[in-house]
């Protein structure tokens, strides 16, 4: 996005507001657009699908449309554009987004990137009303540096950014950043007097006068530094008059070693800023270490609330409440509903591929094996579906709703039943092998490991099996295991409605240790890197040592937390009763982004290809970026 006070340079691609791509429009055979998702002064950017990968790619592809009639003069242009094209398309560095495509089509210019998550500086500051800590200013400086210093010692040709402001600078869920909107990155040419470009109260006056060094890099980074620590925009003021209003007469909480490296980078005359990003980047590192800042280098994290409105990439409307877990395979999402319809539909855009039809609602989550997609009802069977048409492949009958989730393993499926048996069906036949009296109702999914099958029963126990159905050691909580249990390292782990996270011997069943919540929980634990993290009807998603039960960090949502989290990527995601969708920092339990549906959220999220689906008693599914 630009103000409409920025000026930028000619480069003969500009955007028509009437020529923007539409969702579904197909480029080169390939690209498919879904949504828009930045306009500017360069360009229209769309979010899209790359086709050409079975798995869900999402990029993004900026386009720019040519105003110029001249016919010598658009091939100059697209020859130019050609050429910086493939030179950033060699860029490598993990604060540069991937080049992946370029191309010219029916007169218009298209740069296909890596696509981004986050937020840029621009909207993080329009929402910000206290300042950022110095020692997140000096990182994010610092990883600015870095980036700049790549692109200024690039070869053979150097480059130069020329347009550093808070609306390029991407801030990652990591809290990382990325440098974005290379349309105007201009390869540097010393002989060559460059048409001026940047943006008012950020470009130096060297800039205006048509140079373009490494010191307007240097410039513009100072001048966004001094934007984030004083909250005051460059746009709004006079250009080049950042000695009138001095940081620390805005700010009286930073160092006046920051000060002064800010105060230098911004100097009017170039040959008084620094010599390089490399030394700039020393001089803030030092700071760091003078303030005893530089050791929350690795550590620090924005101070700004996340965005709670987040925009689903899309959306899709089922005819009852979604309770269960969606799953993915093969870019196909499948979608238990209380309609009593098992729904398939296409994970990149939503479009709808099928749906079966049972006699009762679905509340598990289903399991694919080959080309099958199994699920249990509350019709009291089972059914085994095709995955591709949709058709029934099989139906197995009970005599109980299937309230459990299925689990596939050694040419059968292993489902629990309300009517206190945990059912070996057969795979191919849909018969029954064996079933097992429990002694209590079985709404917990098994979880199959080593020979071992372990689910929990309603009667309060914790059962271990092997595969023909034989028990092998069981324990007796205080109340009912609706949870499902996990296995990690030999450890199961598992909660109860008796308000107690238990981790017990695998083999034997002894009890390793107990954790109390504040209420009790039907979530199922997730274990990744001996974090433990599982949600209760205390309203807190806790997140545990699984090896000697210390809580490392708590998160308190506003209801309770029935959904099972899952891990993707560094981020927890889990739904809540209080009808939000939440992503959390793995690592710190620290708050990304929430999204708010228009009722409760019971079932588990599905993470695939940088997309995470969730379904909602709002009757909507979504798929939200990762």
């Amino acid at each position: 996005m630009t103000d409409s006070s920025t000026r930028k340079f000619n480069t003969g691609f500009q955007s028509e507001g009437n020529t923007q791509l539409k969702s579904g429009d197909l480029l080169m055979d390939r690209y498919e657009i879904q949504d828009i998702i930045g306009i500017g002064g360069m360009g229209t950017v769309y979010r899209a699908r790359d086709k050409n990968f079975q798995a869900i790619r999402l990029v993004a592809v900026k386009e720019m449309i040519s105003q110029i009639n001249d016919p010598l003069v658009r091939k100059k242009i697209y020859l130019n554009y050609e050429r910086e094209s493939n030179i950033l398309a060699t860029l490598r560095h993990q604060s540069i987004p991937r080049i992946y495509d370029y191309f010219i089509h029916n007169d218009r210019a298209y740069l296909v990137m890596e696509m981004i998550l986050g937020r840029d500086l621009d909207a993080i500051l329009a929402e910000t009303t206290t300042f950022f800590s110095e020692s997140q200013v000096i990182a994010w400086g610092i990883e600015l540096c870095d980036v700049l210093h790549y692109l200024h010692s690039n070869q053979p040709e150097q480059i130069i950014f020329r347009d550093i402001k808070p609306s390029n600078i991407m801030i990652t869920p990591q809290n990382h950043i990325m440098l974005v909107d290379f349309g105007i990155a201009k390869l540097f040419d010393p002989n060559e007097k460059n048409t001026m470009i940047g943006t008012q109260g950020y470009s130096p006056p060297d800039q205006y006068r048509g140079e373009a060094t490494p010191k307007v890099d240097i410039y513009a980074l100072g001048a966004t530094l001094h934007h984030l620590l004083t909250l005051r925009d460059p746009r709004l003021e006079a250009p080049f008059t950042f000695s009138e209003r001095p940081i620390k007469q805005i700010n009286l909480n930073v160092s006046d070693e920051l000060v002064a490296v800010i105060n230098r980078a911004i100097e009017y005359d170039p040959k008084d800023r620094f010599d390089s990003a490399e030394h700039m980047k020393e001089a803030l590192i030092n700071a760091g270490r003078k303030t005893g800042l530089l050791k929350d280098f690795l550590g620090v994290t924005t101070s700004v609330s996340p965005q709670t409105k987040v925009k689903p990439v899309w959306s899709f409307e089922c005819e009852d409440e979604v309770r269960g877990s969606v799953v993915v395979q093969d870019s196909m999402l499948f979608v238990p509903c209380y309609d009593h319809n098992l729904y398939a539909l296409d994970a990149s855009n939503g479009a709808f591929l099928w749906k079966y039809a049972t006699q009762g609602g679905l509340p598990g989550k289903p399991a694919v094996y080959d080309n099958n997609i199994i699920i249990g009802s509350e019709d009291n069977r089972v059914y085994a579906i095709s995955r591709r048409s949709g058709s029934e492949v099989w139906i197995y009958y009970g005599t109980s709703p299937f309230r459990s989730s299925p689990a596939i393993a050694q040419g059968h499926v292993f489902i629990g039943s309300d009517d206190g048996y945990l059912h070996a069906i057969n795979l191919l036949s849909g018969r029954l092998s064996w079933k097992m009296d429990a002694g209590g109702g079985v709404r917990s999914t098994p979880f199959i490991i080593q020979e071992n099958i372990y689910f929990g029963t309603e009667s309060s126990e914790l059962i271990c099996l092997d595969f023909g159905g034989n028990t092998r050691w069981r324990f007796r909580a205080k109340r009912a295991v609706t949870s499902s249990p996990t296995v990690v390292n030999e450890i199961v782990y598992f909660t109860s409605v008796d308000a107690t996270l238990y981790a017990l011997d695998a083999n034997t069943g002894w009890v390793h240790w107990r954790f109390r919540f504040g209420r009790p929980s039907i979530s199922s634990p997730m274990v990744v890197d001996n974090h433990l993290y599982v949600g209760a009807a205390d309203h807190v998603l806790y997140c545990v040592n699984a090896q000697t039960s210390k809580e490392i960090w708590r998160y308190q949502a506003q209801h309770q937390i029935t959904a099972s989290p899952i891990i993707y990527k560094d981020s927890i995601y889990f739904g809540s009763v209080d009808k939000f969708f939440y992503s959390l920092d793995a690592n710190t339990g620290q708050l990304r982004w929430k999204f708010q549906t228009e009722a409760p959220i019971t079932g588990s999220a599905f993470a695939y290809n940088d997309l995470v689906y969730v379904g909602s008693s709002d009757r909507m599914v979504y798929a939200l970026l990762a």
